[in-house]
């Protein structure tokens, strides 16, 4: 089993920037990638963002291209999703998840292991 705890969400103001820190732990050898994505109540969850477990390979949403960036720290078994330019339409629940497929994909069914969200308030 794999768990997955993520920090740094909080309330900014429009215009600002947040780094959301994704900490696996467990057997994290069978992770091979890492995803976030975000959800508002009452909607279904969106994908925001995807990387590699090399960081060789990122995918975002058009929502945030531009805007954020993913990455991971392997020494650490840590992901990032640097958020810059925020508006109030970022303001969701972000979620970590980790896949043991090797392809990227923004369909949540094709993660395994799921964080706890961290909410993100983005105010006008």
């Amino acid at each position: 089993q794999v768990q997955l705890v993520e920090s740094g969400g909080g309330l900014v103001q429009t215009g600002g920037s947040l780094r959301l820190s994704c900490a696996a732990s467990g057997r994290t050898f069978s992770i091979n990638i890492l995803a976030w994505f975000r959800q508002v109540p009452g909607t279904e969850r969106e994908f925001v963002a995807a990387v590699s477990r090399s960081g060789a390979s990122t995918s975002y949403a058009d929502s945030v291209q531009g805007r954020f960036t993913i990455s991971t720290d392997g020494a650490e078994n840590t992901g990032y999703l640097q958020m810059n330019s925020l508006n109030p339409e970022d303001t969701a629940v972000y979620y970590c998840a980790a896949g043991k497929s090797r392809l990227l994909s923004e369909t949540a069914d094709r993660y395994d292991y799921w964080g706890q969200g961290t909410q993100v308030t983005v105010s006008s």
